[in-house]
């Protein structure tokens, strides 16, 4: 196949290929420098994440125990304290990895602060691969990052790269005169280009490997932008540099702050990631070190190390048909560091940002087709060569999903508890008549677990909040102390209504990946601020609608427990919280309700410039005619 059939639209340069070697999960070539041995202070680290969090559980689990066994231990306890044990290892290995983050932040400072380039790189490439997005945000968003990386550049040469893979030709034309309105900018020491695949072979992946074979090879390193990115231009010079001074480095990855949200749902995401996230992203990079994870975008990538080493194969599927890997950024990073490449994160580096799904069903839509992809990495646990570590972020992956049907479980043994046990004859064990069993035994099991969990999921909060709360700097960020405050309690409040219905969600995303029906469609993100109608959003929530209505009927007339009353709350009004979900509040009067971050409170600069510039871009669109494209057939 010539070039003209493969590409509908191609501004290129000269092609330069650089060939990606076939890897295989059953066998390993090292490529990569990595030789000198961890530090007994990292193995400190990694013992502080791990043991404390294995003993803990034990002991929870153990306590647990304790209070079953009166009477003995029957199936159905026996199967909530597995269950129990399950939920509570993250729960735990969470909470741990939060204080680790403290400890992080108050005793270890930037471990890049002191380090200088050891060789300059002298070409690096942006590559913005994009599906079905809208024209005028993308290239709104290449146009400030190009203005501020040709600003604050040091002599490195950069060139950004629009990879389409539209199928639309109406949205390619539109596609093909934004990039002309971006040529002509004419930014100094920076090229741009566009290139629009026929044919969408292996998604994302194939889109950046076709890439890497035609036009890699000048170029000693790429940072991966989502269509939603967003990076200032000091953020991509940090990662350049930390690159070039770390010749042993084949991954960087960033941690992109959430911008943009309007709506109640996404304020509430954009809040949590501001407020919290820091927190354990520097407890993960205690743990993590040279063993990190990738998360697909606002990453700095050696490209000679992953067209070495990260090629990725195909999963067997039924009847020996290939599987694509959908969730490729988590087993990429892990083929990296099995080469022989460190792969690192650097939460500290600010100017990195991206954008999050505005309603629910979006987040809910989005995560469906994680699901799917992280399902795969339990069959890749075993692969070949894999660090530890790396193996570990597979399996947070996967559980990140698997949790969710633990806890439905929990939740529906224990809406039992208590009830059986309130009449006199429930008092004496059947087996053994002398040994009574109390009625409030196992409610007390049930508050106690109740308990410890909510106290497990507000410690980061609270902990973050209150380093945030004791600077004053912080305060006066977010508005006031009292702003600041009221926001974190209307967030926690949301989250808490929000969380059940995103534990059904995500126990059918499971039960659909795990036997193989989620479908393998390519599903763009929604990331506007549209809602959806009543019809639509009843027929989406019916499953939790209907079984937050029957967990309810059991609290008023049967034997339910009234500990789950708020999950049952929840479910049954799903649909409408669901509609809230795409109120837009960013306007609203009341400054609490907006749950406000500095970042919406004094925007960035470069946040500031992609405004513009996708409102520059996009009304020069509308005042074009109709034109049409080279259709991708």
């Amino acid at each position: 196949m010539d070039r003209m059939t493969r590409y509908a639209a191609s501004y290129m340069p000269q092609r330069a290929p650089l060939e990606m070697a076939p890897q295989t999960f059953s066998s390993v070539q090292v490529s990569g420098p990595m030789r000198r041995a961890v530090r007994p202070v990292n193995w400190l680290w990694r013992l502080a994440a791990f043991i404390p969090t294995i003993g803990l559980t034990a002991y929870l689990c153990f306590s647990i125990k304790m209070y079953l066994d009166v009477g003995g231990v029957a199936l159905f306890e026996a199967v909530a304290l597995a269950l129990v044990a399950v939920t509570f290892v993250w729960l735990v290995f969470s909470v741990n990895t939060a204080c680790l983050g403290l400890a992080r932040t108050a005793f270890v400072r930037s471990r890049d602060a002191a380090r200088l380039p050891i060789e300059r790189l002298n070409s690096v490439a942006l590559l913005v691969p994009v599906y079905n997005e809208a024209p005028s945000d993308v290239f709104g968003n290449a146009a400030a990052m190009l203005k501020e990386v040709t600003q604050t550049q040091d002599g490195t040469a950069f060139s950004l790269f629009i990879l389409s893979d539209i199928r639309d030709p109406a949205i390619a034309a539109q596609e093909e005169a934004a990039f002309a309105m971006l040529k002509s900018q004419r930014f100094a020491w920076a090229e741009v280009f566009y290139r629009r695949r026929i044919e969408n072979t292996d998604k994302k992946v194939g889109n950046v490997s076709d890439w890497i074979e035609n036009w890699g090879a000048p170029h000693d390193a790429m940072v991966i932008l989502d269509a939603d990115s967003l990076m200032s231009g000091v953020a991509i010079g940090q990662l350049v540099d930390a690159l070039a001074a770390d010749p042993e480095a084949g991954l960087i990855q960033s941690r992109p702050t959430v911008i943009g949200a309007q709506t109640l749902f996404g304020r509430v995401q954009q809040f949590s990631n501001s407020v919290y996230g820091w927190l354990l992203a520097e407890g993960l990079d205690s743990w993590s070190q040279q063993e990190g994870n990738y998360w697909g975008h606002n990453a700095i990538i050696r490209t000679r190390a992953f067209a070495t080493s990260a090629r990725l194969p195909y999963l067997k599927g039924r009847k020996g048909s290939k599987r694509l890997i959908l969730s490729h950024d988590f087993v990429e990073a892990g083929m990296l560091r099995r080469a022989g490449w460190a792969v690192r994160f650097l939460p500290r580096v600010g100017g990195s940002y991206e954008e999050t799904p505005q309603t629910l069903i979006d987040y809910i839509l989005r995560d469906r087709r994680w699901c799917q992809g992280n399902m795969q990495h339990l069959r890749l646990l075993a692969a070949r060569g894999f660090h530890p570590i790396s193996r570990v972020h597979l399996l947070q992956g996967a559980m990140a999903f698997l949790m969710s049907p633990a806890w439905l479980a929990v939740v529906i043994l224990w809406s039992f508890v208590g009830g059986a046990t309130d009449t006199p004859t429930g008092y004496f064990s059947a087996t053994n008549p002398l040994q009574p069993i109390w009625p409030e035994q196992q409610s007390n099991v049930a508050l106690f677990y109740l308990l410890i969990v909510y106290g497990m999921l507000l410690f980061p909060k609270l902990a973050g909040a209150i380093v945030f709360g004791l600077r004053r700097d912080t305060r006066a960020a977010y508005g006031s102390r009292l702003v600041f405050a009221g926001s974190m309690l209307v967030e926690l409040i949301l989250l808490v209504l929000y969380a059940p219905i995103m534990m059904v969600q995500h126990t059918l995303a499971t039960l659909l990946a795990l036997f193989g029906r989620s479908g393998d469609t390519w599903t763009p993100q929604n990331r506007t601020q549209r809602g959806f109608d009543w019809a639509t959003t009843v027929r989406f929530h019916w499953i939790e609608t209907v079984l937050g209505l029957t967990l309810l009927s059991g609290i008023a007339f049967a034997d339910v427990s009234a500990l789950i009353l708020p999950v049952a709350i929840s479910l049954a009004a799903a649909p409408l919280l669901s509609r809230l979900s795409a109120v837009r509040i960013s306007h609203i009067g009341l400054r609490i309700l907006r749950m406000d971050t500095p970042h919406t409170l004094v925007e960035p600069t470069i946040v500031q410039s992609a405004r513009l510039e996708r409102a520059w871009i996009k009304s020069a669109l509308a005042e074009q005619p109709p034109a049409q494209a080279f259709a991708a057939e």
